[in-house]
């Protein structure tokens, strides 16, 4: 089994790395400091595991998972307990609480090997992780072969778009493969409402709201788009403008 050890502390990698000694089987392929190198030692080696660290420079681990197209084996090491999250329970997915025991890291380890979680599973666990840990300051994706961080100031509203949602900026919009739950719940509620099961506005921009049809209503951005307005919507919009 290959593996890649991804964490900004030299020591945290260090000792993954001397644990590892005891497992001949499993060979280190590369290890990184932050995600960025992370994601393109992933995207070169295509390890079967990697040992991966929550909080550091650039893009944080649950981020860089985002922009992967395929998933390894996961590993997540961490100082904050915050981040030992009960998404985690009872699934193949594991962390390691830093500073951790080697009897801790060998039970994570085994879990690893033996892990037959599907993808998608893996994928729900991770949102839900990241869900719990913070509400969200950007949203980082991929834009061609480049790398985009986009400030949650930036963005004007968002669509979904099957198994996307459509980030809406003033330089167009961008794709990014994540639920429309998923943002309702992380972006911060005194800016961004769900005005419809399609839609999520950020009410900073709102020029005015207008009557359209029976228990319906436009959304009219500075910008001149028109957004539609469900009643549930509505309920929430006139909740958090004072209304």
């Amino acid at each position: 089994m290959t593996c890649i050890i991804i964490d900004d502390e030299p020591l945290a990698r260090s000792i993954v790395r001397e644990y590892l000694q005891n497992h001949p089987s499993i060979e280190i392929v590369a290890e990184c400091n932050d995600g960025f190198e992370g994601l393109k030692a992933i995207q070169q080696y295509n390890p079967q595991l990697i040992f991966l660290d929550i909080q550091m420079p650039k893009i944080n681990g649950f981020e860089l998972l985002e922009l992967l197209d395929t998933l390894p084996k996961v590993i997540f090491t961490t100082a904050f307990e915050e981040y030992a999250l009960k998404a985690f329970d009872n699934n193949a997915i594991d962390y390691l609480l830093k500073p951790f025991s080697k009897d801790r890291f060998e039970k994570a380890l085994q879990k690893a090997i033996q892990q037959t979680t599907d993808i998608k599973t893996t994928e729900a666990v991770v949102e839900e992780a990241a869900l719990s840990a913070q509400q969200i300051t950007r949203v980082v994706l991929k834009d061609g072969g480049k790398i985009r961080i986009i400030s949650i100031m930036q963005i004007q509203y968002m669509e979904a778009a099957d198994d996307y949602v459509k980030i809406y900026t003033s330089e167009g919009y961008f794709l990014k493969k994540k639920t429309m739950g998923f943002f309702n719940e992380s972006l911060p509620p005194q800016q961004f409402v769900r005005i419809h099961r399609s839609y999520i506005i950020n009410i900073q921009l709102i020029n005015r709201i207008d009557a359209y049809e029976k228990e319906s209503w436009l959304a009219i951005l500075t910008t001149g788009q028109k957004l539609p307005i469900s009643k549930t919507g509505y309920t929430k919009l006139k909740e958090v403008l004072g209304i």
